[in-house]
């Protein structure tokens, strides 16, 4: 039982923790605002056809670049953790991640490299059992999410661009924001994700929806997705709602902060992170979305409570899902899968490549809004690797995979270099000419939130947002009370309870 005196030390502990977190913030926004006059690409002309007209004017020597940092014949030992490409893939990004090892190999050769590739779903538990155990990496790649809490415990080295060659000036601010603890930086963004919406203009026309213009708003998308539902009797959206899985905040948020909610105030221009906001208006009107979609109008894949976004895609090549948010990397995915199909389902997956449409992620009330992810790469403390830390090999590797190149190229058919000098090489300017859609996703930027920078990031949206949704859709709590849960949980996990 917790005693009174437990309570107010909590509390106390509480207030000064936002009164930290407020000052923190300011702080921090103020030293981002002061970088950006340093950037060379100039974020404020930022659209599709800024971005086409500074790709490819700009040349790059990595090897050149990450010999200033660490020679190249340095002898060492590096330990990786990442999440890479997996079965999902398409057969490109396979590539490139072959093609990257052989160069790292080629560059450091006498750097011994033991890399483990993570599922995305396994990599958070795993990487807290091992540091439990001084059993982590040296490097780790790690979605934008999780760094904070692991900086937050005291697991991760200090790290900001300079330390590998870089200048922090050349990263989105919103990136750097993800990785900035109690006025300090603890990692390098590698790469930046916004998604875009996706729609089968096929099924469109056959629903009696105008195929070349996706809902403009997500109210719109509850009705669409009913009327193709009730026309074809196919799933009109993708939803993803599956617990403890990274993919169902980064396809439900927006549509909360669309509407006008959040979980904490993350979606304000100077947030304190001590607002909660799961059980405001604007977040009841997103989760009732959800609940027509599922429930009231069954628009929407019955499993999409066991469903994260790879579950999405084999229905839609077959054409049995019109709408969902995903990367620009979903495209080529589907063409993967077409040039697989045979027999019968063979016309069908190519009609959907044919059909595939990308727009503007849906706005609401209060904004159009698209989560701000991606991955950092962080530095563990010697204490917590596995055969001590590296430095040099260390910096070596954060020096290559952060590169103009090699940021741009790991980020091919999924995502946004981390180094903004990537957006001028000629490999931007391949993927402009050859990804469909590319420039659809890379616009949706601006429009970018970060998941909010506190340890608890990570429980808030990968536990209780989909427990939220979860609660509201099985009908074990309506949405009120599924919001008022949701929005409890939060309180009693910041206050220590």
């Amino acid at each position: 039982m917790t005693n009174s005196h437990d309570r107010a030390t909590r509390s106390d502990s509480h207030a000064r923790r936002q009164i930290l977190n407020c000052a923190v913030a300011v702080l921090t926004t103020a030293t981002l605002m002061t970088s950006t006059y340093a950037q060379s690409v100039d974020l404020s002309k930022w659209s599709p056809d800024y971005i086409r007209s500074i790709a490819g004017t700009e040349e790059v020597d990595t090897a050149a670049t990450c010999a200033a940092v660490v020679p190249l014949d340095y002898k060492g030992h590096l330990s990786y953790w990442w999440t890479g490409p997996n079965d999902a893939s398409p057969d490109i990004e396979r590539k490139i991640n072959d093609d990257f090892w052989a160069a790292w190999k080629a560059t450091y050769p006498n750097i011994e490299t033991d890399a483990q590739n993570i599922d995305y779903n396994v990599l958070l538990d795993k990487l807290r059992t091992a540091l439990l155990g001084n059993a982590g990496p040296m490097v780790l790649r790690l979605q934008i999410l999780g760094g904070i809490e692991f900086a937050s415990k005291g697991y991760f080295q200090e790290l900001r661009p300079e330390d590998v060659g870089y200048d922090t000036a050349n990263f989105w601010p919103g990136a750097m924001k993800s990785v900035a603890y109690e006025g300090k930086y603890y990692g390098i963004p590698t790469n930046n994700e916004t998604m875009a919406f996706i729609w089968n203009a096929d099924i469109f026309k056959r629903a009696g929806l105008d195929p070349e213009h996706p809902p403009a708003t997500w109210d719109d998308v509850v009705a669409y997705s009913k009327q193709i539902h009730d026309e074809l009797g196919i799933a009109g959206y993708g939803l993803v709602a599956k617990q403890n899985a990274g993919n169902t905040p980064f396809r439900f948020m927006p549509t909360l902060w669309a509407y006008g909610g959040g979980a904490l105030d993350e979606a304000s221009d100077n947030p304190t992170y001590s607002t909660i906001e799961l059980n405001n208006a604007g977040s009841k009107a997103a989760v009732q979305a959800a609940y027509d979609m599922y429930v009231r109008d069954q628009s929407v894949p019955v499993s999409a409570l066991t469903n994260t976004q790879n579950e999405n895609q084999q229905p839609f090549i077959a054409g049995q899902v019109a709408m969902m948010i995903a990367h620009p990397s979903e495209y080529a995915k589907m063409v993967d899968l077409s040039g697989k199909a045979t027999g019968a389902d063979k016309p069908v997956a190519d009609a959907v490549v044919a059909n595939m449409r990308y727009g503007l992620i849906p706005e609401g009330p209060a904004r159009r809004a698209v989560v701000f992810g991606g991955s950092n790469m962080h530095f563990i403390k010697d204490e917590y690797v596995d055969g001590g830390f590296d430095e040099m090999a260390a910096k070596a590797f954060a020096c290559f995979w952060n590169s103009p190149e090699w940021s741009t190229k790991l980020a091919w058919t999924g995502s946004n270099p981390g180094n903004l000098e990537g957006f001028k090489t000629k490999w931007m300017k391949e993927r402009l000419d050859t990804i469909k859609f590319l420039d659809v996703t890379t616009s949706m930027l601006p429009s970018g939130i970060p998941f909010p920078v506190i340890p608890e990031a990570t429980e808030i949206m990968n536990i209780i947002v989909p427990d939220m949704l979860q609660n509201a859709l099985t009908g074990k709590m309506t949405v009120d009370e599924a919001t008022d849960d949701a929005a409890r949980k939060v309180e009693e996990l910041l206050s220590g309870m």
